[in-house]
């Protein structure tokens, strides 16, 4: 009868918006679980020399006029406060007070200071995924002059930047895991780079993938190095 078909109908049709709804919930999760993955990925995958210096924030410490054991307070600085209108040389390391970081990739920054500078470098800083307070400590360990300047961020020669959370380095494309491996967590792949600024000129990766290794056994450190920094800035005039 007519209002048996005007029921049918109307069940169709609420069917078929169900039908349509869930489609389109299906569809955007799966575009989500996409767009999730390829995030995830692109912190596994290095920017390129020539592509533009990531623009973060760091939560860093700051020296005041006050006296005591801890005489900071907190400051935000971005990438553009350490790089911007400057060239710098920057390497990163897996942590602080970790063996290679603490004998050979640090010491050969600090000794090669004076040089690096002289050769058309405004600045040269070390990153790692530590907090600020254990950057300080590491830094004073290793033998770094303190600047106690009131507005000092830290050391008179290399400057120690604490990337905490892994912002930078999961923008560089250098975040690692390192859990099964070392029991680290995420941590910062070992690489050197010239920064023009805000731009890469330089990039030197560890390893023969030229790419972070999730869980790693080995830690290369052949071209990070201070000599391998010596050795590219000695053949390029300063721009």
């Amino acid at each position: 009868s007519e209002k048996k078909s005007i029921v049918i109908y109307l069940s169709t049709c609420c069917l078929l918006k169900q039908f349509t709804l869930l489609s389109i919930v299906s569809t955007l999760g799966t575009k989500q679980i996409k767009m999730s993955a390829s995030a995830a990925d692109s912190s596994h995958t290095p920017l390129s020399v020539g592509d533009a210096v990531p623009e973060v924030k760091f939560q860093t410490r700051v020296r005041t006029s006050a006296a005591g054991d801890n005489p900071f307070d907190w400051l935000e600085r971005t990438s553009s406060d350490y790089f911007k209108n400057k060239r710098v040389v920057i390497f990163a390391l897996p942590g602080a007070f970790t063996p290679t970081c603490s004998t050979t990739h640090l010491p050969g920054y600090m000794e090669a200071y004076d040089e690096i500078k002289g050769l058309g470098v405004d600045e040269i800083y070390c990153l790692s995924v530590n907090d600020a307070f254990v950057m300080r400590q590491w830094g004073l360990a290793q033998g770094l002059e303190e600047d106690k300047t009131p507005g000092s961020l830290g050391f008179t020669g290399v400057k120690l930047i604490a990337d905490g959370a892994a912002t930078f380095t999961r923008a560089m494309g250098m975040s690692t895991m390192w859990d099964s491996e070392r029991g680290f967590g995420e941590r910062s792949w070992r690489y050197s780079a010239v920064f023009n600024d805000m731009k890469i000129e330089k990039l030197l990766i560890e390893g023969e993938t030229d790419a972070p290794v999730q869980n790693s056994d080995p830690d290369p450190f052949e071209v990070s190095d201070s000599g391998s920094m010596l050795s590219y800035l000695r053949t390029v005039d300063p721009k």
